[in-house]
């Protein structure tokens, strides 16, 4: 098995431009996901959110996880527990509105650290959007104006902890999944391990390293590449030492952004475009009830809602 990439996109701005661009493009072409290092987001920073985040599972979450694994008796399970999942999560969500302030339980300088980090996530993945227009052959700010619809995209962090699990055979921390929406920029603990993807049939460990900012695409992007890209089935395998932080950061289109193949990818007879013209709202109406299940029924169920759609995404660019 190939090595997982690891771009350095500091090397943009070099004479080595061009093999990064190339390590992106295969990346996204044969992985669906890449680790970027010099990614600009500063160190201090990052270990900042990392320390306060760490912390605030202990104060605020810890008990709360303990309780509700001893009411559901899942340190003594003796068969696959196929309907939750090992982890404590809360949802931080910055476009097109902030609910930051809303979130019970935070310090202030967890906000106002989260509030920082989000703004440095969002302009490395509007980055990576151009980058991927680049190597696709899309004109540049093509993703971002499809991804806008009327108000804006929709922009949030998962924050999750994966305590230690003493039955990580019978429980997954996560299960396997693709993830509905754009691009995700996800910060995960350096020391524990445990996210996979699954690749030529077999699941392989996405490295921890410290710093750095692991990229994975959406099914939105598969859609728009008309499958040039893909979108990759992951999952994360508990642990029975060590509590692993994630913090996942989903750069998704806005709810009333019209999603479909770019023309581009679509020879005239419409005959080759493999994926349907939708609303993204409507995608994820669908998505919340089947997350846990393949993606291609989903786009078939969308293939039978699409004659309801009568925008054209490329009159709103």
């Amino acid at each position: 098995m190939e090595n997982f990439p690891v771009v350095d996109i500091g090397k943009l701005n070099t004479k080595e431009r061009d093999s990064t661009m190339d390590m992106i493009k295969d990346a996204c072409e044969n992985w669906g996901f890449f680790e970027l290092v010099n990614h600009g987001i500063s160190i201090e920073l990052m270990d900042t959110v990392e320390k306060l985040t760490k912390e605030h599972y202990k104060k605020c979450m810890e008990q709360r996880f303990n309780e509700m694994i001893a009411s559901k008796g899942l340190e003594s399970v003796q068969s696959e527990i196929n309907d939750l999942d090992w982890e404590s999560t809360f949802f931080l969500r910055h476009l097109p509105v902030s609910n930051i302030s809303e979130i019970p339980d935070l310090d202030d300088d967890y906000r106002k650290v989260m509030k920082e980090f989000a703004e440095e996530l969002e302009k490395l993945a509007e980055l990576l959007l151009d980058l991927l227009c680049e190597n696709l052959g899309l004109e540049k700010g093509y993703l971002k104006k499809v991804f806008y619809g009327s108000k804006g995209p929709n922009f949030g962090t998962k924050v999750s902890n994966y305590p230690p699990c003493p039955k990580p055979d019978l429980i997954k921390g996560l299960r396997a999944h693709t993830d509905a929406g754009g691009i995700i920029l996800l910060f995960q603990d350096d020391k524990v391990s445990g996210l996979q993807l699954l690749k030529d049939g077999q699941w392989v460990d996405v490295p921890p390293m410290h710093h750095s900012i692991v990229i994975n695409l959406g099914d939105q992007l598969e859609v728009i590449t008309n499958g040039k890209y893909k979108s990759v089935m992951h999952r994360v395998i508990a642990q029975t030492d060590g509590n692993r932080m994630s913090l996942a950061s989903f750069y998704n289109p806005g709810n009333d952004a019209v999603i479909a193949p770019a023309p581009i990818f679509v020879k005239e007879d419409e005959k080759s475009q493999a994926y349907p013209k939708f609303v993204f709202e409507d995608y994820m109406k669908l998505y919340l009830g089947l997350k846990f299940q393949e993606k291609e029924p989903r786009f078939e169920a969308m293939k039978a809602v699409e004659s309801s759609v009568t925008l054209d995404p490329i009159a709103t660019i």
